[in-house]
């Protein structure tokens, strides 16, 4: 089976767009010593919180985030932040 699928310079464009930030995030300084980027399910789990109350934070602005095609991500220096009671 084949199929005929049209790859615009639009699509190309935004692929290059996500991968230069995927790897932007695995080359993030002091990558080595600790993780920088923690996945919504590590963020969960690390504030022992549910998927609805992290969604919650994301809305009302106390936690940011960066969203890379479906997955999101969030910065562990934000997430400090929120443990000692201060918003971004």
């Amino acid at each position: 089976m084949t199929s005929n699928e049209l790859v615009t310079k639009e699509d190309l464009e935004v692929f290059g767009n996500k991968l230069m930030e995927k790897i932007e995030l695995i080359l993030q300084p002091g990558k080595a010593q600790s993780k920088q980027w923690l996945k919504s399910k590590d963020v969960r789990k690390l504030l022992n919180i549910s998927p609805g109350t992290l969604q919650n934070l994301r809305i009302n602005g106390t936690l940011s985030y960066t969203k890379i095609g479906g997955m999101m991500y969030y910065k562990l220096e934000d997430i400090h932040k929120v443990l000692e009671g201060g918003k971004h």
